[in-house]
């Protein structure tokens, strides 16, 4: 496995302060959106090589279709089609095959990965509109209902279940009653919920939801799934504008012979087989979304404890990723934060912000309340060690 060693980090951190707490392969825990630190033996599935038409690995191809449906109680009106590539690949396949060459995209906007979906259509040629809410502010219901009635040429809304942007939550069950009601096609992004926040298909109608395997479902990156109505899939043949990404083709070969039109990325797959066991065994969403939500609360009263503030009050903030103001304090540099945090075995994320200076920290992932109060312990240590008096943003 090809890693930055960690011994610079271990005899820089002896320099200014404590040795840094690493994971137990000896990475930094990641507190991140993605990619995320995952448990050993998630790791120790990589290493075996297997022919893509070899017989057990078609297995374990149809094992992991039934159980990313299952997930979401898909019945036999729903299928699962994976996908090479991140996140971004499976979106963007979700809407070159679900939106016709002559339909109009409707897109929720309140972050950058909504924004990223009508660049998307923009490199496609497909119609669209954007609702846009300020990233601290959900999608509104209400004016999505204004906006179909409004626009007949609407024929599908997308929304982002979990802005990782911000970490808002979007009211999903609402904008898909309010797209059910108007007769028109429902795509959902989940990538950074897919797992961890209920989606159940018997209440929530939509045409397709997309996730990857290296999010809340805690594989390694390299592999994202479109799950789909049957119907809308069937009435997407030859919407695609892209081989590689043609969903329906895919499923179309993968039905007929459990195999993937091109080559699989089959040590990633073993990985997401094994993830999806210890998924299972936590106790699936609930058990996942369990662990993600305390360490969520651990993170967020131990940071507000230390002056921080959150972008987010709490009835907005999904467990996935917690947006944090920048201190106003002059001597907080966020590099120099970053860079020594990183030192002592944590990574956190940039912020993504237009509306304030901020930084996120990340809940998901193979990380537990003893990481978290570790990475507390990390992050006060490095004010103190940067003289940083306090952690209050600028007044707005």
């Amino acid at each position: 496995m090809s890693r930055s060693s960690p011994a610079p980090a271990t005899a820089t951190a002896d320099a200014a302060g404590p040795a840094p707490s690493l994971s137990p392969t000896g990475d930094p825990w990641l507190l991140t959106p993605g990619p995320l630190t995952t448990s050993p033996s998630v790791k120790q599935a990589m290493l075996h090589d297997y022919g893509s038409r070899d017989l057990d690995f078609i297995e374990v191809n149809h094992r992991m279709r039934e159980r990313l449906l299952a997930i979401v109680h898909g019945g036999a009106e729903h299928v699962c089609v994976p996908l090479q590539g991140s996140g971004t690949f499976v979106v963007e396949a979700m809407l070159g095959n679900f939106v016709p060459r002559d339909g109009k995209l409707l897109i929720l906007v309140n972050g950058a990965y909504g924004r990223r979906m009508a660049k998307i259509c923009d490199y496609y040629g497909r119609a669209y509109a954007m609702q846009e809410t300020p990233e601290d502010v959900p999608a509104d219901p209400e004016a999505l209902d204004r906006a179909l009635a409004a626009d007949a040429a609407i024929t599908h809304v997308a929304v982002v279940h979990c802005e990782t942007t911000s970490g808002i939550l979007n009211p999903l069950p609402a904008v898909a009653e309010v797209a059910a009601r108007h007769g028109r096609g429902l795509l959902i992004d989940a990538m950074s919920a897919f797992g961890a926040l209920p989606l159940d298909a018997r209440e929530v109608r939509f045409d397709a939801v997309v996730a990857s395997s290296n999010k809340c479902l805690e594989g390694s990156p390299g592999m994202g799934f479109c799950i789909a109505r049957r119907a809308a899939l069937q009435a997407a043949k030859g919407n695609s504008p892209s081989l590689s990404l043609d969903l329906h083709d895919q499923w179309v070969a993968m039905e007929g012979n459990g195999q993937w039109r091109f080559t699989p990325p089959t040590h990633c797959i073993l990985a997401f087989d094994r993830a999806l066991d210890e998924f299972e065994a936590e106790g699936g969403v609930a058990g996942r979304g369990g662990r993600y939500r305390e360490n969520c609360r651990i993170l967020v009263e131990g940071m507000r404890r230390l002056g921080f503030q959150t972008l987010l009050p709490d009835e907005l903030q999904a467990p996935v990723i917690v947006t944090f103001h920048t201190p106003a304090d002059p001597r907080f540099v966020f590099e120099t934060f970053y860079d020594r945090l990183r030192r002592r075995g944590f990574v956190i994320y940039p912020g993504k912000l237009t509306v304030a200076e901020s930084f996120r920290i990340g809940c998901i992932g193979r990380l537990g309340a003893e990481q978290m109060r570790a990475a507390l312990r990390a992050v006060e240590a490095t004010l103190a060690e940067m003289s940083v008096k306090t952690c209050a943003p600028a007044a707005v």
